[in-house]
């Protein structure tokens, strides 16, 4: 069973903005603590930002000041603003729940991810 669908992903120029979805499934509770991550090629997954249940958030150095995570509690949809790209931001991107007070490890199996692809 599938327990997120990311969407949102696309090409951009540098300096360029996108905003990703993720739509959880009944499966996975009500609103619960979610991450986003990346992965570009011959990489392993890189934990890029996260937001709790409460709405707080986290970020990787990478991306703090430039990417914002949000949340549709209706809808149990998480979302990833992502402003001033970077070619380095290329990945495909993936959300993912996680256990508060970890290490941001995923807990469900991988769905099938939104390229992002930032180029001029």
């Amino acid at each position: 069973q599938v327990q997120f669908a990311e969407s949102g992903g696309g090409l951009v120029q540098p300096g360029g903005s996108l905003r990703l979805s993720c739509k959880l499934s009944e499966a996975v509770g009500d609103n619960p603590a979610v991450a986003w991550y990346r992965q570009s090629p011959g990489n392993q997954h890189e934990w890029v930002a996260a937001i709790t249940r409460i709405r707080n958030t986290d970020y990787a150095d990478s991306v703090r000041g430039r990417f914002t995570a949000s949340r549709d509690y209706a809808t149990n949809t998480v979302f990833l603003q992502m402003n001033s790209l970077k070619p380095e931001d290329t990945a495909v991107y993936y959300c993912n729940t996680y256990f508060v007070g970890g290490d941001y490890a995923p807990v469900y199996p991988w769905g099938q991810g939104t390229q992002v692809t930032v180029s001029s």
